[in-house]
């Protein structure tokens, strides 16, 4: 089982479908499979929760709904609750961030509920005794207030890039070797005097700040194979246009591809 699956979302008495539904869409994004509701207490309906949800509507319709938040988690090796307010018993909070990897390591051993409170009211004294962890988003100390899907979201996606699942595509085209750069330049230099953008007389130092952009932005072969690809069409349209002749480049004639 995906350490993923091995988490749970409480939600305690939820009371509007919108929230649960985008909830269901913020779990499926981050991998996350097993929703429970205690006592819910849903007042505009399902027809919201099953729009907000878009394509993860199949979570909302496997929801479970209990009566207690002891039934939602006695097979639970750790409950985490989560709290914007402070007092006593809640002094040992910690970001999502903090407790993401001592969590995924517990979650290998057992399952993990993340308890969410009321809309209205978050978490009861009573719900965070039961709790063995506490989380608390970081906010503005202006309004601490999070909205209940955004804070559902927040914490899956902690765990999630903390379990490092997601891998950041790497560029598929090597590095523009030197000569290739080169050849670069000298087809804008060439497209840039053909459309009248620059003049022979500045064509050194307007070439300067090409080289500059490029050596900033065009890093790989194909990156330079699309620029070369637009020089060579502004080459061709500018040699389309009975009033422009081509420059004789230095040493021969004719356009370097």
């Amino acid at each position: 089982m995906s350490r993923m699956n091995a988490f749970r979302i409480v939600l305690i008495e939820p009371l509007y479908s919108g929230n649960v539904g985008a909830i269901c869409r913020a779990m499926a994004n981050m991998g996350f499979s097993d929703l429970t509701l205690v006592a819910p207490r849903i007042v505009d309906g399902w027809e919201e929760g099953g729009k907000l949800a878009v394509h993860a509507g199949g979570l909302l319709q496997r929801r479970r709904e209990v009566a207690t938040l002891d039934e939602a988690v006695a097979d639970c090796t750790a409950v985490v609750g989560t709290t914007a307010r402070l007092g006593l018993y809640r002094q040992h909070v910690r970001t999502p961030r903090e407790w993401a990897p001592e969590l995924l390591q517990t979650a290998t051993r057992g399952r993990v509920a993340l308890v969410f409170g009321r809309e209205d009211n978050g978490l009861e004294n009573d719900e965070v005794a039961r709790c063995t962890h506490l989380i608390r988003i970081p906010t503005s100390t202006d309004y601490v207030s999070i909205n209940l899907a955004q804070a559902v979201m927040i914490c899956c996606y902690e765990l999630f890039v903390a379990g490092g699942v997601f891998e950041v595509p790497g560029e598929k085209s090597p590095p523009a070797p030197a000569a290739q750069r080169n050849r670069l330049l000298t087809l804008w230099r060439q497209a840039m005097l053909a459309i009248g953008f620059m003049h022979e007389e500045k064509a050194d130092h307007m070439m300067q700040g090409f080289q500059r952009i490029f050596s900033r932005g065009v890093k790989s072969e194909d990156d330079a194979h699309i620029m070369m690809g637009v020089a060579r069409q502004s080459l061709w349209a500018a040699g389309h246009n009975t009033r422009w002749r081509p420059p004789e480049p230095p040493g021969g004639s004719g356009v370097i591809g």
